[in-house]
């Protein structure tokens, strides 16, 4: 059937150049150099391990540092972000990945989401670059899989599964806020995939997990360019390498700590202002 429709001109039509959608080369650039320097004199000031399949909540004020860490063992992690006073302002993976690609790493940016549409933070250090795409098109940190979750997981499976990273997060965010389970879930929204090596089948086009390079001592850095609040699932698929939202995977703890620079060493930083867009979206006198 495919061949009797194939039109005439169908290897023309394929060989037309690709076009990127959104050229970044107008976009702020961050100061990668001002804030490595700032990270290297930064103390601690909280830390917070958050257990296997489960999820933890911790804040990261404006100007600090973000470091998720793997220890016991290779684990990945769902990560959502908020401004920490205003819930409606989120991590947009979506735009993030229209911007910077399908999975991120040094210098790349996390954006918020609409009518803010403002960078959140910045990847300052990632103890995986040196990964890059494998021959399969893997990489890690993607900003593709949207989480595993209990709905689903029955889809597929007609179990209920209540440890997945969706259900985690939704725990870890109305225990920290105090809203009910129904509408700190209404807040969960997709995720940076921490560590998970993904990619996209060539044949079919699905989107597929393999075991994550992640050991024990890997990490990666985050410079909070508003004042956030980070919560983390570490992901009952444990490396990823097989299957997920189950208890039959190997699961390991993962660490969140936050690093507060030295007084006077991001004095030439300033936090992005919201998206500049007036809202009017065309509507005269509206």
């Amino acid at each position: 059937m495919d061949s009797e429709n194939k039109p005439p001109d169908a290897d023309a039509r394929r060989d037309i150049p690709p076009v990127i959608c959104y050229p970044i080369e107008t976009l702020p650039k961050p100061d990668l150099q001002l804030y490595q320097s700032a990270r290297l004199a930064a103390g601690k000031v909280e830390a917070m391990t958050v257990p296997p399949r489960d999820a933890r909540c911790i804040t990261v004020p404006a100007g600090h540092f973000l470091r998720i860490e793997s220890v016991g063992g290779p684990q990945v992690g769902d990560l959502n972000l908020f401004h920490a006073t205003n819930l409606n302002e989120r991590f947009y993976s979506g735009k993030t990945r229209a911007l910077h690609g399908t999975h991120v790493t040094v210098s790349d940016r996390l954006w918020s989401s609409f009518p803010y549409l403002r960078p959140i933070a910045t990847i300052t250090d990632d103890s995986l670059h040196w990964y890059g795409i494998d021959e399969f098109g893997g990489s890690v940190h993607d900003v593709i899989g949207t989480r595993c979750d209990p709905y689903t997981g029955r889809l597929l499976s007609r179990v209920d599964y209540h440890h997945c990273c969706h259900s985690n997060l939704t725990r870890a965010l109305a225990d920290y806020t105090g809203l009910s389970l129904s509408d700190a879930e209404a807040q969960v929204h997709d995720v940076l995939n921490v560590f998970m090596c993904t990619g996209f089948t060539r044949d079919t086009g699905q989107y597929f997990m393999k075991a994550s390079p992640v050991r024990p001592g890997d990490y990666i850095e985050f410079f909070a360019e508003i004042d956030l609040l980070a919560v983390l699932s570490a992901c009952p698929g444990g490396d990823c390498s097989a299957e997920h939202s189950n208890d039959n995977a190997a699961c390991f703890p993962l660490l969140m700590e936050v690093y507060e620079p030295a007084k006077n060493s991001l004095a030439s930083w300033m936090p992005p202002m919201p998206n500049g867009y007036d809202g009017s979206h065309g509507k005269v006198g509206g």
